[in-house]
């Protein structure tokens, strides 16, 4: 019910002032001996108060009309009333001030500059050399309210946007957030439930043949189960360090188990790669690897790492069934996604000779200490 009489978002700053400000208006008006009489009186404190109430909900040109109106009726009641009613043009002189064209706060300040000239005129024979030591100052501060106030309403006015921004930045924040755990489950868990998968495979057939071996196989899937869950554990945290040789470590021992031989290749000086550059090659490269083992049907995979031309190159060949033009899917842009996080392109296409082959190139400077990896 208060926000339909008064705005909502200036009744904790202005609502108290406001009131008090009417009612000292309304006792200072029917105590003073006017020559308009009673009803002359309640016109006044009728046109204050339409004035007041249009400047308080709009900032357009009805604002404007406000604040003219407001200091025409307050220049009427100086100069037939009494001259200390000049004191309530602060509430008009605020109001401009929080109207959004400057042009509308210029003519306001030229109109209170006006509404005191025309006292002076009117009434200035009969001020004493007090009233004007007096008054002097309230037509200072009057002029400077609505430059202080527009002033003020235009830091609030940039420190909304800039909480406004704050939280897109957060929600962003948050959705990459959960763009990375989304990635980071399907890029490393994905792999160690492929492996469970296989193994379990393995084992139904191996069952009712060798049971030594099947038993085996269970105690590696079991292995396997406690590692997923320590994979979901770090993805819902915070991205931890991998390196480059860990990873092929383990991708080669991931690869034993099924069956698949992986070579290692090296050409060149590697250069030295940052934490979050080295993290992200070793998680592309582990995509890479699950990708390997789900569908390409291999039984070899070659790695070559290579560093030359102020680039450093990871090449994965494998000798499977190819692409067979399967469209892009999470794997493959995944693996895109964490190479530009790092500034570097990830590239998948059909083998020359059969298979697939995925080229991860990551740009390097030379230094005093050889080459150092974006």
């Amino acid at each position: 019910m208060t926000d339909k009489i008064y705005p909502r978002d200036q009744i904790g700053r202005y609502l108290v002032i406001d009131v008090t400000t009417i009612v000292f208006l309304i006792f200072i008006v029917f105590r003073t001996d006017a020559t308009f009489g009673l009803w002359g009186k309640v016109l006044f404190l009728l046109l204050y108060v339409i004035a007041f109430y249009t400047g308080l909900w709009y900032r357009d040109w009805r604002l404007l009309a406000a604040v003219l109106l407001g200091l025409l009726v307050l220049t009427l009641f100086a100069v037939f009333g009494t001259i200390p009613i000049l004191l309530f043009a602060f509430t008009f002189a605020d109001l401009i001030g929080r109207s959004k064209s400057k042009t509308h706060i210029a003519i306001g300040m030229s109109a209170i500059a006006i509404m005191f000239f025309m006292v002076h005129w009117k009434v200035g024979d009969n001020l004493s050399r007090q009233d004007y030591m007096i008054l002097l100052p309230i037509f200072i501060v009057l002029l400077l309210l609505p430059i202080l106030i527009y002033i003020k309403e235009k830091a609030k006015g940039l420190q909304g946007r800039l909480d406004a921004a704050h939280t897109q930045i957060e929600k962003y924040i948050q959705q990459e957030e959960r763009h990375r755990i989304a990635r980071d489950l399907h890029d490393t868990l994905g792999q160690t439930l492929t492996m469970i998968k296989l193994k379990s495979e393995l084992t139904s057939r191996l069952i009712d043949h060798n049971a030594d071996e099947a038993k085996q196989e269970v105690k590696d899937i079991s292995m396997m189960a406690r590692k997923a869950l320590h994979q979901v554990r770090e993805a819902v945290s915070e991205m931890r360090y991998i390196s480059l040789k860990s990873e092929l470590e383990t991708s080669r021992a991931l690869m034993e188990g099924i069956n698949i031989e992986l070579n290692i290749e090296k050409e060149g000086e590697l250069p030295l790669l940052p934490s979050v550059g080295e993290t992200m090659i070793a998680l592309t490269i582990r995509e890479a690897m699950t990708n390997i083992m789900k569908h390409s049907k291999a039984n070899q995979c070659i790695v070559r790492l290579m560093a030359f031309d102020n680039a450093f190159s990871i090449q994965i060949i494998d000798n499977g069934i190819g692409l067979r033009d399967k469209g892009p899917g999470n794997g493959i842009q995944s693996m895109k996604e964490r190479m530009e996080v790092v500034q570097g392109t990830a590239e998948v296409a059909n083998g020359s000779s059969g298979g697939t082959s995925v080229t991860l190139i990551l740009p390097i400077f030379q230094t005093d200490r050889g080459f150092t990896a974006l």
